[in-house]
């Protein structure tokens, strides 16, 4: 017996890819290490931050060699996207991306207020290949008010209209004092469920970096919750959770495998 077959006579269900781990400066032997082992419950890998433009280039260049070659789209992070418009280099930037072989850019405010375009630059992006998505939140601005999501909501209505493939909720990279939680890390799920609510769970991403905000919002939405900023080593841990197979959401009803009786057994 297989642990594919195994899974399916224990009742787990069997997902679509909805996770989006993210690269913050590992080596290229490990990323694709990872993507061999998990390829196939990723929905994307992220180049986060600025680190990739430092990096050797042939190494970034293994490392999105490596998606390609097990089937998942490499995609870089906004914090890039808004320095360059910044500073008057966006079209450079974005044809950067989709000579290395980029296939999803983020586009974002999160920091720098640029004004951009939603249709403009959606469109460069698709000219050149690529996906776009938008990131809704700053980094800096603290935890999520009930003014916030209203405006974030029309921010990210805008954006999809435009083209956009997805909207990214702001969680950074611990999910305290920012976005969907508080200075404590607390999870607000009120709030969360208007972004939810909104774009529907195949047009929004909620950043999830700690192993308490993955829980939570699988434990909320159930499994078919689309979350990033998930690190690599942290990937089966989640799919585990996702699917009732972790102690902590056997507990779970909504989460717990399905055991199905053969129709010959009374």
């Amino acid at each position: 017996m297989s642990t594919k077959e195994y899974l399916k006579q224990l009742g787990v269900r069997d997902l679509p890819p909805r996770t989006v781990p993210f690269d913050p400066g590992y080596d290229a032997p490990t990323v694709a290490a990872h993507l061999r082992q998990s390829s196939h419950l990723m929905a994307g890998l992220k180049l986060s931050m600025a680190c990739w433009q430092i990096a050797r280039e042939e190494e970034t260049l293994h490392k999105i060699d490596a998606c390609r070659e097990n089937g998942v789209c490499p995609c870089v992070g906004g914090g890039p996207l808004e320095v360059a418009a910044k500073q008057g280099l966006l079209r450079e930037y974005m044809e950067l991306c989709s000579k290395l072989g980029i296939g999803r850019v983020e586009a974002g405010e999160g920091f720098i207020q640029n004004d951009l375009r939603p249709k403009e630059i959606v469109a460069m992006a698709s000219d050149l290949g690529m996906e776009l998505q938008f990131e809704l939140g700053e980094k800096h601005s603290g935890a999520f008010t009930e003014a916030d999501v209203s405006k974030l909501l029309q921010q990210g209505d805008e954006w999809l209209a435009a083209g956009a493939s997805q909207v990214v909720i702001e969680a950074r990279e611990d999910a305290s004092g920012v976005g969907l939680f508080d200075e404590k890390g607390a999870f607000n799920g009120v709030l969360a469920d208007r972004f939810m609510e909104n774009f529907g769970v195949e047009f929004v991403v909620f950043e999830a970096p700690t192993k308490y905000s993955q829980f939570e919002l699988i434990r909320h939405f159930g499994a078919n919750v689309s979350l990033g900023n998930v690190r690599l080593e942290e990937v089966l841990r989640v799919e585990i959770y996702r699917r009732g197979l972790h102690s902590d959401a056997f507990q779970y009803e909504h989460l717990q495998p399905s055991l199905i009786v053969p129709t010959d057994v009374e």
